[in-house]
């Protein structure tokens, strides 16, 4: 991690923590978005000069942009990832030989794709063996 994000992350959680005191230290007036309350809501042109609505506004738009740019700097040098199949690979080598020593018939092939819907669509399209009756019907 860079310097730069290590610095710009602890500017965004000062940020955060000012910016959570300063709503806290503001004044309940009622009403969201100056609906109802004192005519001296957040719409009026006193309620919009009120210091700590105006530091409110200033801390939320450097947390919002912050947060852009944080997560741009995270992004870069970052390339698309693989999945790792090599567990599935394993797995249907495992399963394949558990049931070939289950039901003493060979394993079937493995398919000449590595995907493994469709390994086991191969297997769903394999006819079943039916039931060997061991012993004879009453009657």
């Amino acid at each position: 991690m860079s310097s730069l994000f290590t610095f710009l992350l602890v500017v965004q959680a000062v940020i955060a923590a000012a910016m959570i005191g300063v709503i806290l230290m503001q004044k309940s007036e009622g009403g969201g978005l100056g609906v109802g309350g004192s005519p001296a809501g957040l719409l009026s042109a006193r309620g919009a000069a009120d210091f700590m609505t105006r530091a409110t506004t200033v801390l939320a738009t450097l947390f919002v942009g912050l947060s852009i740019v944080l997560a741009a700097m995270a992004s870069v040098g970052r390339s698309g990832s693989t999945i790792d199949t090599s567990l599935s690979k394993t797995a249907q080598q495992q399963s394949g030989s558990a049931s070939g020593s289950l039901t003493g018939a060979a394993p079937a092939q493995a398919p000449a794709s590595d995907d493994p819907l469709a390994a086991a669509a191969a297997a769903a399209n394999q006819p079943a063996e039916a039931p060997a009756e061991s012993a004879p019907a009453k009657q």
